[in-house]
């Protein structure tokens, strides 16, 4: 038998000072079996980060590997930005770049293997792939805090991110990276 998606709920009050963007999310987030928290939470993080009119989680989760974990698409169902978590492969970021206008990656690993395989491979518009990685102690303290239904409030002021669950204060960095 095959195991089920385990779903989690986020209120998030967010308030992206760096863009302006103040809001609050209810967000239902489905967990694929073979996902980790990180990666879990690395893709809610992604989400508001990239907050905007038409952003969506994929409908098919992980388990559609044609899909990006997120995306912004305009009123027609146009894709306009790619948004993809951990480590893709060079093909995949090279897939994305040609489908949409903007491609962001987010990520919680180190990017030496990752760009290894790009310089190895030719990727469509590699320059003008946004990569932003998150601090993994802020992650790891998130771990600890999460809960089926989980209430935090995300803010992201000059490169650092300020997250509150319940009374717990957290604080990390998202530092601007490349694959070139």
């Amino acid at each position: 038998m095959a195991l089920s998606a385990t779903m989690y709920r986020f209120t998030i009050t967010l308030s992206d000072v760096d863009r302006g963007v103040y809001e609050t999310l209810d967000l239902r987030v489905a967990r694929h079996p073979s996902e980790s928290l990180r990666y879990l939470l690395t893709r809610v993080l992604a989400y508001c980060l990239c907050y905007e009119e038409g952003i969506a989680f994929s409908k098919g989760g992980l388990s559609l590997a044609e899909q990006p974990p997120l995306a912004v698409r305009d009123a027609t169902g146009l894709l306009r930005v790619w948004i993809d978590v951990g480590t893709p492969s060079a093909d995949r970021l090279h897939k994305a770049s040609k489908a949409a206008d903007r491609v962001v990656l987010f990520t919680h690993s180190d990017l030496i293997p990752l760009r290894r395989e790009v310089a190895a491979k030719p990727i469509h518009r590699v320059e003008d792939i946004e990569v932003w990685q998150v601090e993994l102690t802020l992650l790891d303290a998130l771990e600890t805090r999460l809960e089926r239904t989980t209430t935090l409030e995300v803010v992201h002021s000059d490169g650092d991110l300020y997250v509150t669950a319940g009374a717990v204060s957290m604080q990390g960095a998202l530092v601007r990276g490349s694959l070139c």
